[in-house]
């Protein structure tokens, strides 16, 4: 764990309350008017359950209750979870996008997989039963993806009856590949015709596939566009994410800002899974410059993260930093801070040390 990386909830304490997690905020100040987002609450709940596991104490199972109750109360009259909740508790959705559910269901994977006490785990797999219509019918690349994160989740924890999961997952990862096919060209070796938000998740979903199923080609999808994806976000010896302003659509140039944290978690997440399947500590440098990203060691040498409260802020803009303190910056930043604490244990296990790590740079997909 990087040596100021300490697990501090304090701003996400401050930005939770009786309902979930708010999901904007002005400077460090939560802003009421931006209501809740089943999304964030989803990210908190899945934090809450790992960190849960670490320390069983009673303050993180309040926050794991609040977080899972908003799922709950998510759940839609039909099919799927609603995702925009205003701050007057009013649904501002008929239903939430593709990428919600998608989110939902891999946090509640993350409960059902626990030893959270039975009435948790007995509400996790009923409200999983209940979205698997919409999940078999998501058109999300990213949706899907995260289809995949929760399955692997709960096969990784030897959870039984998950069979109709299963083959979701199981269409959602060949979906992946598919797509895969009909974008990838010489030079361009991903998914769709243009890279945009939450990259990493697309390969991170067929390393957990190629795990499952080895003699598929998933694997050799995940390392292809994830070498690729590496390749793309490194610059001057930093991770140089994909920004908003714009994307990077195939035969363009890449937007270099708005950077968003959640680029820097999901690549670092993609890359400790991509070293537990294939043990090659290249992997683990891919980690710890993304992890850097977030102290400074980035295109404008700033550091976004309030350490002392566990805050982060929400991005790189070309004019500087956003000092806005948003939920998915912070749970994107606690997430890979988690994180960095698996990557010291790998390390620790008579592997190398970060500064004989190769460059990924040099790694060649097979």
């Amino acid at each position: 764990m990087h040596a100021n990386d300490r697990i501090v909830l304090d701003h996400l304490d401050r930005m939770t309350d009786s309902t979930g997690l708010v999901q904007h905020a002005i400077y460090g100040i939560p802003r009421r008017e931006s209501g809740y987002t089943t999304d964030d609450n989803a990210r908190a709940l899945r934090l809450g359950v790992r960190l849960w596991a670490q320390d069983p104490e009673e303050q993180m199972l309040e926050r794991v209750s609040t977080y899972l109750s908003f799922l709950e109360f998510a759940r839609g009259v039909g099919r799927g979870f609603h995702n925009f909740l205003s701050y007057d508790r009013r649904w501002l959705d008929a239903e939430g996008c593709g990428d919600c559910q998608g989110q939902a269901v891999r946090s509640l994977a993350e409960v059902l997989g626990s030893s959270l006490p039975d009435g948790y785990r007995a509400l996790a797999r009923e409200l999983i039963d209940t979205v698997l219509p919409t999940l078999a019918d998501l058109r999300s690349l990213r949706a899907q993806a995260y289809v995949v994160l929760a399955w692997g989740r709960l096969w990784s924890a030897g959870v039984g009856d998950i069979e109709p999961l299963e083959a979701v997952a199981w269409s959602a990862a060949r979906r992946l590949a598919e797509c895969y096919a009909r974008a990838v060209r010489p030079d361009w070796h991903w998914f769709e015709s243009r890279m945009t938000y939450a990259n990493a998740v697309l390969p991170h979903a067929l390393f957990v596939a190629a795990e499952r199923w080895p003699k598929e080609d998933f694997l050799g999808i995940a390392r292809a566009s994830f070498v690729f994806l590496d390749h793309q976000t490194t610059a001057e010896g930093v991770f140089w994410p994909v920004g908003n302003e714009g994307w990077y659509p195939r035969g363009e140039e890449k937007a270099s800002y708005d950077q968003q944290p959640v680029e820097a978690a999901t690549m670092a997440e993609a890359a400790l899974a991509a070293h537990r399947l294939l043990g090659d500590d290249r992997l683990l440098a891919i980690f710890h410059r993304c992890h850097g990203w977030f102290h400074g060691r980035n295109s404008l040498r700033q550091p976004l993260v309030d350490v002392q409260r566990g805050a982060c802020c929400d991005g790189l803009q070309a004019s500087g930093v956003n000092r806005n303190q948003g939920a998915e910056s912070m749970l994107a930043y606690l997430t890979v801070a988690m994180g960095s604490a698996d990557a010291r244990y790998a390390l620790d296990a008579g592997r190398k040390t970060p500064a004989a790590i190769v460059p990924p740079g040099d790694m060649v997909a097979e």
